[in-house]
């Protein structure tokens, strides 16, 4: 369901992308516009394959099938590295027209600061303004599902000629009721987070972007701290919470192979080295930084809460997986 709802916005993007490129076509290669085609032929295809294949353990011509499994999962990487680099590159030409002249944009253009995208075309109407802001918006969509895909693949690489001792393993089909009192109050809570959430983000865009006065930029940035704090507060408490519940589990732990298990092992750590990355060089600049005030207190407790809260988070998941079903 994930899957096919990255590759919908994707497809959206690809047809944003010809539709750009297309108003471009007396001064861009023929294979701009022809990129996005197969791309969007590749999506369909492989969410089909994907659906209709995720669950196999393939028996039959296991070399061959490796390799197809493989060049399909450097292919998604590929397109994942093409988007990301795209995006980066969009967003510092836009940077440089928001700090520079027209003049002086165009004469970097000319020597040699020129993107993969059609920077150098003008873009003058409406329809075409529309394709260009369109498919930029889009490009996380494409991004998740480049991955998305290569998980869903590197998976189905492991699974061939594996064996599944079926005696051994019992499915656990969960009984998923809204209105329990726990499920209820669980849901509820995380809209409302949710909701508040997405309020305090909108707000603190709107501030900080908008308005030109400085002590309405500070408010907004220690409303946006402050909130942050609390939320990740709460969530570190939970997961604290939850490990505490696991110690009085009488189930054992699972500790056969499962490549699906381990791979979400692997992305949960990697994906939180960037968040601890970012965290550890705030700490250093909130640490080495001449003025301590209010924001600068704030934004080392958030620092030093977005480490414990990924901390206390990934403890909590990784032996949740490795539960025995009840």
């Amino acid at each position: 369901g994930g899957l096919i709802l990255f590759a919908i916005f994707s497809l959206v993007m690809d047809m944003f992308k010809i539709g750009y490129y297309s108003s471009f076509y007396s001064c861009l290669s023929a294979i701009k516009i022809i990129y996005p085609i197969v791309q969007a032929i590749f999506v369909v295809v492989q969410t089909y394959f994907l659906w209709i294949s995720a669950k196999d353990c393939i028996h039959v011509h296991l070399n061959v099938t490796r390799c197809g499994l493989m060049l399909t999962l450097t292919t998604n990487l590929a397109v994942w590295m093409s988007a990301v680099t795209d995006e980066s590159v969009h967003k510092a030409h836009s940077k440089l027209k928001k700090n520079m002249t027209e003049e002086i944009f165009r004469w970097l253009l000319r020597a040699g600061m020129r993107s993969s995208s059609a920077e150098q075309c003008n873009c003058n109407s409406q329809i075409c303004q529309i394709f260009k802001n369109g498919y930029f918006w889009l490009y996380p969509f494409n991004i998740e599902y480049s991955l998305f895909a290569s998980a869903m693949v590197y998976v189905m690489w492991k699974n061939v000629g594996r064996f599944i001792d079926h005696h051994s393993h019992h499915i656990h089909r969960l009984k998923f009721r809204l209105f329990r009192r726990t499920f209820f109050v669980g849901i509820m809570l995380g809209l409302v987070t949710l909701v508040s959430g997405l309020g305090v983000l909108i707000l603190y865009e709107v501030q900080v972007n908008s308005s030109m006065e400085s002590n309405k930029k500070s408010q907004a940035l220690i409303m946006y701290y402050i909130f942050n704090i609390v939320c990740l507060g709460l969530m570190s408490l939970v997961c604290i919470g939850g490990s505490v519940i696991y110690r009085f589990d009488k189930r054992d732990m699972d500790r056969h192979k499962n490549p699906t298990r381990t791979l979400d092992v692997a992305l949960l750590m990697g994906a939180a080295l960037g968040q601890y990355a970012i965290s550890y060089y705030s700490i250093v600049a909130i640490v080495a930084s001449t003025p301590r005030d209010t924001i600068s207190a704030l934004n080392l407790t958030y620092a030093l809460l977005m480490i414990a809260q990924h901390t206390f988070q990934n403890i909590f998941i990784i032996e949740g997986l490795h539960r025995q079903p009840p």
